[in-house]
């Protein structure tokens, strides 16, 4: 996983990106390819 200051540039990588609001931390999950986890926050 990584720890990104800007998550929007690693939404657009992958179509399967989101970005989830967890516990005021913001993620980025991918179920396809977990390559792509990141956390902010």
């Amino acid at each position: 996983m990584k720890v990104r200051s800007s998550l929007k540039s690693l939404k657009t990588r992958h179509r399967a990106c989101k970005v989830v609001r967890r516990k005021g931390r913001m993620y980025v999950i991918n179920k396809v390819d977990p390559r792509f986890k990141a956390k902010q926050g």
